[in-house]
C-alpha cells in the first residue's frame, strides 16, 4: 500500500542551502520507490488559512517512506532545508485501491449511542 511524506512548508527567503538541497534531494529517493507528485505547485485554499508550500512524495510502502526518511543521504541533506525553511512534514500510509469510505461510516455508527 502507498505512503507519502507530506510537508507544509513555510514561506522563505532563497537561499543557496536550499537550492542544494533541490538539486539533491530526487536521488535519495531512487532505492526507496520515491517519487515527487507535488513540488513547487501554487495551491488554492478552500477552507482555513494554510500559507507557505506543499510538497508530497509518494512511495510504494510505509516501511520504504520511513527507510527513505531515516537514510543517511536524506539526513546528510535534511539539515540544508530545516535550516532555512520552517514546516511540518509527516509520514503517511495510503488507503486500499478499493478503500470505501462508507464501511468506515458505518463503523463509526456502530460506536454511536443510539
Amino acid at each position: 500500500m502507498s505512503a507519502y511524506a507530506i510537508a507544509h512548508l513555510q514561506e522563505a527567503a532563497p537561499h543557496p542551502e536550499i537550492a542544494d538541497y533541490i538539486e539533491r534531494i530526487t536521488a535519495t529517493f531512487a532505492p526507496y520507490g520515491g517519487r515527487f507528485l507535488v513540488h513547487g505547485a501554487q495551491h488554492e485554499v478552500k477552507e482555513g488559512s494554510w500559507p507557505g508550500h506543499v510538497v508530497v512524495i509518494a512511495f510504494p510502502s510505509m516501511a520504504d517512506a520511513q527507510a527513505w526518511w531515516d537514510s543517511a543521504p536524506y539526513q546528510e541533506i535534511a539539515p540544508l532545508r530545516a535550516r532555512n525553511i520552517p514546516g511540518d512534514i509527516i509520514l503517511v500510509p495510503g488507503v486500499p485501491e478499493d478503500y470505501d469510505a462508507t464501511a468506515t461510516a458505518r463503523m463509526m455508527r456502530a460506536t454511536l449511542p443510539n
